[in-house]
C-alpha cells in the first residue's frame, strides 16, 4: 500500500544532515528544531500556533482537552474512521454522540449533527477530504459548541483558500509515516487560532507545568514531538503539496481507468481532497478482495467495523442505527496511492480491478507489487 523506502530516497542526503544536526546539538526534547516546526507548520495551516506532541491520537485528546472537553462531555463524532477519535474522547471520560455521514462524502453530516445535543464536535476529514466546515460551523454556533478538526488524513487540504486545521477551534495532525506528511516514527501537532488555546496544550503536553516541576493544569500527560522527528518534518514540509498533486493524479488515473459496474469510486480533486486513501465502494467486497489477492494486489480497508459496534463497548450502543456508516464500512476497500506510485502499476491496479467477476481467462496483467 506504500513504498517508504522510495518516498524517502530523494531526500536521504537532507534526512541524514538533520538527524545529525540533531545529534551534534545533544538536545532532543522541546528544542529548536520543535519550535522551528510548529512555527513552519502553524505557517503552512493558516494559524498562528502549533503545538508538537507524540502521536496524532494524543492530538485529538489535547486539542479536546484544550477548548475545555473534559469528563461527561458529549461529543458529537462519527463512527467509521477508525475509532481514533473515540479513543482520545473517552480518554479524557467524554461520551461519544455519534453522528451518521453524508453517503457520497463520507464525512460528518452537518443536517443530522443539527439533530443531536452536544458539548463539542470532532470532525474527520476522511480519506484526505475536507468535511463540510462551513456548514457543520453553523450547526456547532447554534449549539453554542466548539469545535475540533481530526485532520491525521488531511494535510493541505482547502476550502475557500482555508487548509485544514484552520477551521476550528482546535485541530489535530498525525505525523505517522503513512501520511501525506508522515515522521520516521510517531508525531502529531495541535494547531488553533487562539493563544489560550495552544498554552493549555503546551501545558497538558508536559504534565501540566507553566514551569519545570510546577503543576498548574490537568488531567495532563508526557506527549511531546521529539527533536529528530522535528527536523525530519522540517525538511518534508516543504515537499507536501507536491507529493498532494502526486496523490490526487495517481487517483485520477485510478478514474480514468477502472469501468466496472459493480464499483463506485470516490471523487477525488483539489484542493478539497488530497488523496490520502483511494476507496472505492464494492456490495461484494470480500469476493473483491479475494480476486485482487489472487493477482498480487495491495488494498486494505479503511475502516470495516464502526466505532458503535466495536467489542470494547458491549451492547452499550447496540440501539443505535447508523445506516450509512454501516453501508460504508461494509463496503469500502482501498487501493494503492501513494506519490512514487508508477503509472504502470497504477494500471495494472486498474486492470485487475476490471477484471473482477470476469474470471482469470481475462485477465491480461502481471501481478502487482506496489
Amino acid at each position: 500500500m506504500n513504498d517508504l523506502a522510495a518516498h524517502h530516497a530523494p531526500l536521504a542526503g537532507a534526512l541524514t544532515d538533520a538527524v545529525r544536526r540533531v545529534i551534534d546539538s545533544g538536545w532532543f526534547v522541546l528544542g529548536r528544531e520543535v519550535a522551528g516546526f510548529e512555527e513552519a507548520f502553524a505557517a503552512y495551516c493558516g494559524v498562528p500556533h502549533a503545538v508538537g506532541v507524540a502521536s496524532g491520537t494524543d492530538a485529538i485528546e489535547l486539542a479536546l482537552a484544550g477548548v475545555g472537553v473534559g469528563r461527561g462531555d458529549r461529543v458529537a463524532l462519527v463512527a467509521n474512521a477508525g475509532g481514533y477519535g473515540t479513543t482520545a474522547l473517552l480518554a479524557l471520560g467524554a461520551e461519544p454522540v455519534y453522528v451518521d455521514v453524508d453517503e457520497d462524502t463520507a464525512t460528518l453530516d452537518p443536517a443530522l449533527l443539527d439533530r443531536e445535543t452536544f458539548d463539542a464536535v470532532l470532525v474527520t476529514h476522511l480519506y484526505g477530504r475536507l468535511a463540510d466546515m462551513p456548514a457543520i460551523l453553523k450547526v456547532a454556533a447554534r449549539h453554542g459548541a466548539p469545535v475540533v478538526e481530526d485532520c491525521a488524513q488531511a494535510h493541505g487540504a482547502s476550502r475557500d483558500g482555508r487548509r485544514a486545521g484552520s477551521w476550528g477551534d482546535a485541530a489535530a495532525f498525525s505525523f505517522y509515516p503513512t501520511k501525506n506528511l508522515g515522521a520516521l516514527g510517531d508525531g502529531g501537532a495541535v494547531v488553533t487560532s487562539s493563544a489560550e488555546v495552544a498554552e493549555r496544550v503546551r501545558r497538558l503536553r508536559q504534565y501540566g507545568w507553566d514551569r519545570k516541576y510546577h503543576q498548574v493544569t490537568g488531567p495532563a500527560r508526557n506527549s511531546r514531538l521529539d527533536e529528530v522527528q522535528a527536523a525530519v518534518l522540517s525538511v518534508k514540509l516543504p515537499h507536501l503539496d507536491g507529493w498532494n498533486a502526486a496523490r490526487v493524479a495517481v487517483a485520477a488515473r485510478y478514474r480514468a481507468a477502472i469501468r466496472h459496474p459493480k464499483l463506485t469510486l470516490p471523487e477525488v480533486a483539489a484542493p478539497g481532497h488530497v488523496g490520502h486513501l483511494y476507496v472505492l465502494r464494492c456490495a461484494d467486497r470480500d469476493a473483491l478482495s479475494a480476486h485482487l489477492r489472487a493477482h498480487g494486489v495491495a488494498h486494505d480497508v479503511h475502516y470495516p467495523l464502526p466505532d458503535h459496534r466495536q467489542p470494547v463497548h458491549g451492547d452499550r450502543f447496540a440501539g443505535l442505527e447508523l445506516p450509512a456508516t454501516e453501508r460504508l464500512c461494509a463496503e469500502v476497500l482501498s487501493l494503492p496511492c501513494y506519490p512514487e506510485l508508477p503509472a504502470g502499476q497504477v494500471d495494472r491496479v486498474a486492470a485487475a480491478v476490471n477484471a473482477f467477476g470476469a474470471g482469470t481467462e481475462n485477465w491480461k496483467g502481471q501481478p502487482c507489487t506496489p
